[in-house]
């Protein structure tokens, strides 16, 4: 008996539901590798090489190591993963084997070490927009070093993968790479003479809070309102309705334009595309599920950071947020304590007549604080390097080498300075305050000129003045003010961009500091 037409009509497109579900299926079956894990990648030396995955569920997976193998047996997610024992690095290249129902072979790979580089715009500043560029991509042949770099994905869903594929270090793959990692990791590879590998995971303006766990946030206790504004925003903002404002925007601005080109007039300035929040690089946890999840379990040495700018309005938040967020990846990572370091702050903006409140003088303020809160951390101090009329410091690789003698001093046992000099102590004597530092180095000296310049003091009408300084002794200096006869607080380059120039012998400048613990601008700001 024949089947009516729509008869077979159906029975057709159930088989054809059925072969696609069954490719699919097929598909599915694939061992597969995040991207995190490819050809020409650095694997951390001395560390159980943890390698993951997906298959079939159930499915059984070999990875190879030359001779080394580690078996297992995908779960009913087809979820895998293996650790092979800790590898040294000998310079030669190696190939990793997967086996599953197909086989993956990943070549050229390296053993070596292996850093984050992560924050925001200021650690995504691309060599091609440092100073001198052309000369440095000229010279950038180092085959030994690795570089990978993870999209910017906003999302509130945790990811397992990303785009992207390891490349060698080369004068074309490197103009687009992270300055500040590249030159990081360049005083590393030429001084100990290893392969380097470095993850540029960073997105400019984003927010510390969007780094962090959402569930962290809420369980700390000290976000809600911060989070609460989040909620808000997720309810109320239809990003539809502002693209359909904008390209009515557009319209009018199409015809306001033409009208100004047919007078002779200047052109208005055409309307901004509207960015959606909700999957920006502010909200939290946003990035930490598009961008830093996918990378979590990769064998690393540690972090270096460049980021605070977006949060310095909330600058006494960022005292606890900071550590949060650093303890947070420790955790995950399950690597214990790793390195981590990072770039205090630069000068920035216009400098003022007189002393001033300053919530970037806080921010840097709360940076240095996390030393104290967390082992094996460090800060790079760049008040010297900034300029005040573009937030983007150019002079990367000076950065680059402040961050890189505190991986050489801490990690990799180099006798180098490493650490900015300190304030200590304080002793008031009279209408003078003697101020000890600590990390000196070789003692301190003022640049430039003869004086100490930067300092600022203040009697107990907390009005500051600026401050008559100088060196007394390799770790002191002296502070006075005219009309402050009894002192009772002293700064040091507090302000958005001071003018300062205090620095060890060795070239690394004075850390920003007060004395005093009088509520900032920025005590109560929490969202």
């Amino acid at each position: 008996m024949q089947c009516s037409k729509p008869w077979r009509l159906l029975l057709i497109a159930l088989a054809t539901v059925w072969m696609l579900s069954a490719l699919q299926r097929l598909a599915q079956a694939d061992v597969k590798l995040p991207a995190i894990f490819t050809s020409h990648m650095v694997i951390q030396r001395d560390q159980p090489v943890r390698i993951w995955g997906w298959a079939a569920a159930g499915e059984d997976v070999t990875v190879s190591i030359g001779e080394t193998k580690a078996a297992t047996k995908a779960d009913d997610q087809g979820n895998w993963k293996v650790s092979l024992p800790a590898m040294k690095s000998d310079g030669k290249t190696h190939s990793i084997q997967v086996q599953g129902k197909n086989s993956i072979n990943l070549e050229d790979v390296l053993v070596g070490e292996v850093w984050i580089c992560s924050g925001q715009s200021n650690m995504q500043w691309s060599v091609r927009q440092s100073y001198d560029a052309d000369l440095e991509a000229l010279t950038a042949n180092f085959p030994q070093i690795r570089l990978i770099s993870v999209p910017q994905v906003g999302t509130q869903e945790p990811q397992k993968d990303f785009k992207g594929q390891w490349e060698a270090c080369t004068p074309q793959s490197v103009r687009e790479f992270s300055a500040v990692g590249f030159f990081f990791g360049r005083q590393l590879h030429q001084t100990l003479n290893v392969p380097i590998g470095l993850i540029d995971n960073a997105w400019g303006g984003s927010a510390c809070e969007a780094w962090v766990r959402r569930d962290l946030l809420e369980k700390d206790g000290k976000y809600s309102e911060l989070l609460a504004k989040w909620d808000d925003t997720a309810k109320t903002y239809d990003h539809a309705k502002a693209v359909a404002a904008y390209e009515k925007q557009v319209e009018q601005w199409t015809e306001a334009a033409k009208k100004a080109k047919a007078e002779g007039k200047p052109e208005p300035q055409k309307p901004r595309p509207p960015q959606n929040p909700l999957v920006g690089n502010h909200r939290p946890a946003n990035i930490y599920n598009g961008v830093l999840k996918p990378t979590i379990g990769y064998g690393i040495r540690g972090a270096i950071w460049y980021q605070g700018e977006s949060n310095a309005g909330r600058a006494y938040q960022y005292r606890d947020l900071f550590p949060l967020m650093i303890q947070t990846w420790r955790d995950e990572w399950a690597q214990g304590d790793f390195p981590f370091y990072w770039v205090q702050l630069a000068d920035f903006k216009v400098e003022q007549e007189g002393p001033e409140e300053s919530d970037w003088a806080e921010l840097r303020e709360a940076q240095t604080m996390t030393m104290d809160k967390l082992k094996n951390t460090g800060e790079a101090v760049i008040i010297d390097v900034g300029e005040g009329r573009d937030i983007h410091p150019r002079n990367k690789i000076t950065v680059g080498k402040r961050l890189a003698r505190w991986a050489l001093a801490k990690d990799y046992g180099i006798n180098i300075a490493a650490q900015s000099p300190r304030y200590k102590s304080h002793e008031v004597k009279g209408d003078k305050v003697i101020v000890t530092f600590d990390h000196v180095g070789g003692g301190l000296h003022e640049f430039d000129v003869q004086r100490s310049v930067g300092f600022t003091i203040a009697g107990e009408d907390r009005k500051f003045v600026f401050a008559n300084a100088k060196v007394i002794s390799p770790n002191q200096v002296e502070v006075s003010g005219e009309g402050v006869s009894s002192p009772v607080a002293v700064r040091y380059g507090w302000a958005n961009n001071p003018v300062c120039n205090l620095q060890s012998m060795e070239g690394l400048p004075v850390t920003p500091f007060r004395t005093d613990t009088w509520p900032g601008i920025t005590a109560n700001v929490v969202k």
